[in-house]
């Protein structure tokens, strides 16, 4: 079975607010691309992945009565011949950038399952809640929200195999309402702390089912890795390996070989799986922001990972289509698995 993450930058900017598919030549929300292009390229890297199931970070926007995002993937679907045709969401939010499902309804049955905890009982709260943790260490209390709750999944596979997912999509504000170099800092500190305490809720809920038993995988866009910014040092770990619990037993780590390459490298290049444009340095920037992560029971089955990078990846490369189809598409480029389930 081949289960994916992709990262679509503007996706909503491919549909109107009636949902309706627009292929046209006018510009896409992606620099220098028309809606035409970036719509068949994405067409184009879906059919080459020709997944299972793809966890869709930065899903067009849904609003349940004008354009709901199941209706609008689904459409996106029919349009292509996708075998994954099926969608489901969770907690929408309203950051115009959903977490969604697409999926193929022959091959995998699954339901939106939110866990979590009532005061007092030593779980983690749901999701779409909040929870409270001293991110100051100043004996204050404070309270922590997720702007893009996570996707719970409970999946079964056509051979009855359950397993569970977590689509996640973890940010750090920018300090956009800053003035000064020192206000810049402090705001973004304060934000990279508050995204790390989200680490540490998703961490809790990982350990919930890593200590049941239960198969898992953690999956979406981290928005942070090793080496990323200067913050990493002043936090010694960084979001990747809070997630993944990399100092923790074996039995409660996660695995991705590419978080692991990224992790113990010296001198060696990491892989990527974006690439943006730096106006003021005139050259592009790649980074590993984007993750499959299995739980010990799924690593032992010894899956394949692969970045369908089109510099990185030689099959992605000799594909010529495929290839500008990757960079067309979105500054970020699929992660897929192939396990046995």
């Amino acid at each position: 079975m081949r289960i994916a993450t992709y990262n679509i930058e503007w996706f909503i900017g491919l549909f109107d607010r009636r949902g309706r598919i627009l292929d046209d030549d006018m510009p896409s929300s992606r620099y220098e691309v028309t809606r035409h292009e970036q719509l068949h390229a994405l067409g184009a890297v879906f059919r080459a992945m020709d997944a299972d199931g793809v966890m869709i970070v930065e899903a067009p926007d849904h609003d349940p009565r004008r354009h709901p995002t199941p209706a609008m993937l689904e459409a996106f679907a029919e349009r292509f011949h996708l075998r994954a045709r099926s969608c489901l969401i969770g907690y929408a939010n309203e950051t115009q950038q959903e977490i969604a499902f697409l999926y193929d309804p022959d091959r995998l049955a699954v339901f939106h399952d939110p866990q979590g905890g009532v005061p007092g009982d030593g779980r983690a709260p749901r999701f779409d809640t909040q929870t409270r943790i001293d991110l100051n260490i100043d004996g204050k209390v404070d309270t922590i929200r997720f702007n893009k709750p996570p996707l719970e999944i409970a999946a079964r596979t056509a051979k009855g195999r359950e397993f569970r997912m977590i689509g996640v999509h973890l940010k750090s504000k920018a300090p956009r309402d800053a003035t000064t170099d020192a206000e810049v800092q402090r705001l973004a500190i304060a934000n990279r702390r508050e995204q790390l305490a989200q680490c540490l809720w998703l961490r809790e809920r990982i350990l919930e089912h890593l200590r049941a038993g239960e198969s898992l995988l953690v999956m979406g866009d981290l928005n942070d890795g090793p080496g990323l910014d200067e913050y990493e040092k002043l936090f010694g770990r960084s979001a990747v390996e809070i997630v993944m619990g990399w100092d923790e037993p074996k039995a409660e780590r996660l695995f991705d070989p590419h978080a692991r390459a990224a992790l113990g490298r010296k001198l060696a290049a990491a892989p990527a799986t974006a690439r943006f444009f730096l106006p003021e340095q005139d050259q592009f920037f790649s980074a590993m922001l984007d993750y499959i992560m299995v739980s010990p029971d799924l690593r032992s089955t010894k899956p394949r990972w692969r970045i369908w990078h089109p510099f990185d990846d030689p099959a992605c490369y000799r594909d010529a289509r495929l290839r500008e189809a990757l960079l067309t598409a979105s500054d970020h480029f699929p992660v897929s698995i192939d396990l046995e389930l």
